[in-house]
């Protein structure tokens, strides 16, 4: 590949990403000064942007910790939230058939609900648009989130507790999720019960299980009642 090839892929892959970047530096912002306000220093909340690199689960790992939820609680509870990135790599197989294991490894690291939509629509609708531009989307993306969160870190320290409504974000954030999620009865029971079982749980027994425990409350009476109205 010669630099003029080089630079004309990196060119196209910016041109498409900027609207990702741009509806992530708000958030990265807001999360960035949550982070702050719960302790993380600037770099420690770059390396979890740069790590992580999942919005969701880092608001949800932030707020974790500000209620003094242990590691392994953390870490079950991201990992479930990022559970859907595995079928995303899994979908993404056809259109990189045939891409080293080390760029794939790449492309995985940076896919995300945003990336992995927009990239599978111009994989198989534009010309022209390959894995090497995909790429480039991928983490132009990712640099705006660490950009984003870090910038939010370091305005934190001026941004009063409470102030603009930022601690509300979290919420407004997930409510948001939820109510795109919502899409047939099986969703809305999963919501349901999930949130009965976690509220039911946090009352009765101290600790943050509930979280994991509603969440898979949730996600198997969902599919028992998918499996029962499946049955001829």
């Amino acid at each position: 590949m010669t630099a003029a090839q080089c630079l004309t892929l990196c060119r196209d892959g910016l041109r498409a990403a900027w609207p990702i970047c741009l509806g992530y530096t708000p958030v990265g912002l807001a999360f960035g000064v949550l982070a702050q306000k719960a302790g993380l220093a600037p770099w420690q909340v770059g390396l979890m942007s740069a790590v992580v690199f999942a919005g969701s689960s880092q608001f949800i790992a932030v707020a974790m910790l500000q209620a003094g939820a242990g590691i392994a609680s953390i870490v079950a509870t991201t990992f479930a939230v990022n559970l859907r990135h595995a079928l995303m790599s899994s979908s993404m197989a056809v259109p990189l058939a045939g891409a080293r294991r080390r760029f794939l490894a790449l492309f995985a690291y940076g896919l995300t609900d945003e990336s992995f939509a927009l990239n599978s629509s111009l994989l198989r609708e534009r010309a022209g648009w390959d894995r090497y531009r995909a790429l480039v989307l991928n983490h132009a993306a990712n640099l705006a989130w660490i950009a984003a969160t870090v910038a939010g870190a370091y305005a934190g320290q001026f941004v009063p507790t409470g102030a603009l409504g930022i601690d509300y974000a979290l919420t407004g954030m997930f409510l948001c999720l939820l109510v795109f999620q919502l899409r047939s009865p099986s969703h809305v029971l999963a919501a349901a019960l999930g949130g009965a079982v976690a509220l039911g749980l946090y009352l009765a027994f101290p600790g943050n299980a509930y979280i994991v425990l509603g969440a898979a409350a949730g996600a198997t009476g969902a599919l028992a009642a998918r499996r029962r109205g499946a049955r001829p």
